[in-house]
């Protein structure tokens, strides 16, 4: 199962009425050569909601966010912010304010004058700045390093003060890209639950990239996943774990991801191994159209259970390896040529190159038309 989004709960804070909303109407971007990298992308995103862009590398999640900050044109499409066309407005104007990957921090200012900088430029009173950097580094954790430089703090410390840079300007909109990508595996975990923090404390309209679906489930209101340009699907983390709506977004949402079994319907039944599985009752009404076609069966390897049971598919199998993981074991299992991830109960995880039976109940199972690889019927959400 998904964590539970640290950033779902919307802050009611005192800045609410700075937050903007944005519409993003079948916008492209196709660049000299000819490269379409983002197809008729569609998003409506509300005041002070935490949208996640998730996919792989490529995929044209950060392109998207660069159009959305005025750094790259839009070739087709329109971009309103708070109900007006904004395509031709520049960075500044959009009220935007970016995090980068890389921090970009001046390694010459101090963590005060870092976070000051951008009211700095605008000319704000002295004492104004000093009380706003002080209130951003009490959000951020940063009140006892505001007179070291960049270099004398931590990789998750210089993203505090970056993101600090960002927050301190109170603009619309707020945009992270790859953020926490620098980070190592415990910092990230960290400056997840601080970036989530800051959004309850600011309720600032959000648009965070990443190519972790960790990072999108544990944060996000929406998710936006993406793939060669085109927006696979858009929903709430609940929605894209529960109700892929295509192979895909079910192999891309979860960890360890969605096994998949790729065979052709047969009297009803495919094999899996040395099993034959019934799918004919989980087809309904579109049993006989997938007669002698391939479909894609999947489930996630947290769904099963080891043994034989009632109101199951039961499948024999043997282990071929076993990941210790504290909490829970994979048990990595091979099926006649098929292979799969089942996730289990570490004080239950069975013998490497032992014969076992393991149970997917009925609720859990997914099934995907082989040559669109869209899911067949809606009838195979999982059951509550």
């Amino acid at each position: 199962m998904p964590a539970a989004s640290g950033a779902r709960h919307k802050s009611k804070c005192k800045e609410a009425k700075s937050m903007s909303y944005l519409t993003l109407k079948d916008i492209n971007k196709i660049y000299p050569n000819g490269f379409h990298a983002v197809h008729n992308f569609n998003l409506d995103i509300d005041k002070g909601e935490f949208i996640v862009f998730v996919g792989p590398s490529g995929c044209g999640k950060s392109t998207t966010l660069r159009m959305i900050a005025g750094l790259e044109d839009i070739s087709n499409g329109e971009f309103l912010i708070n109900g007006k066309r904004a395509n031709e407005l520049g960075p500044r104007e959009r009220e935007v304010a970016m995090v980068f990957q890389s921090y970009a921090l001046y390694p010459q200012m101090t963590v005060f004058d870092n976070i000051a900088f951008g009211l700095t430029l605008q000319g704000v009173d002295e004492e104004v700045i000093e009380e706003k950097v002080k209130n951003t580094a009490r959000i951020l954790g940063l009140t006892d390093y505001l007179d070291r430089l960049p270099r004398a703090l931590s990789g998750g410390q210089r993203q505090r003060v970056a993101i600090g840079r960002a927050i301190i300007r109170k603009v619309g909109v707020f945009l992270m890209d790859e953020p926490l990508s620098n980070l190592d595996a415990k910092q990230r975990v960290t400056m997840r639950s601080e970036i989530a923090q800051i959004h309850r404390e600011t309720g600032a309209t959000t648009i965070y990239v990443t190519h972790d679906q960790t990072e999108a489930m544990t944060l996000a209101d929406r998710i936006v996943v993406m793939k060669d340009g085109y927006v696979q699907q858009t929903g709430t983390p609940y929605e894209l774990y529960h109700n892929p709506v295509n192979v895909f977004v079910a192999g891309f949402i979860g960890e360890p991801p969605m096994n998949f079994i790729r065979a052709r319907v047969k009297g009803g039944r495919i094999p899996f191994g040395p099993n034959t599985l019934d799918v004919a009752s989980r087809l309904g009404n579109k049993a006989a159209q997938y007669e002698g076609k391939e479909i894609v069966f999947g489930f996630r390897p947290e769904s099963i259970e080891l043994g034989a049971r009632e109101d199951a598919y039961q499948v024999s199998a043997q282990v071929e390896l076993t990941e210790m993981l504290g909490d829970n074991a994979n048990v990595y299992i091979t099926a006649g040529e098929d292979k799969a991830i089942l996730k289990v109960d570490p004080h239950d995880t069975p013998e490497i190159d032992s014969s076992i039976i393991f149970s997917i109940p009925y609720g859990d199972v997914y099934l995907f038309d082989g040559e669109t690889e869209k899911v067949i019927e809606r009838v195979l959400e999982k059951s509550r």
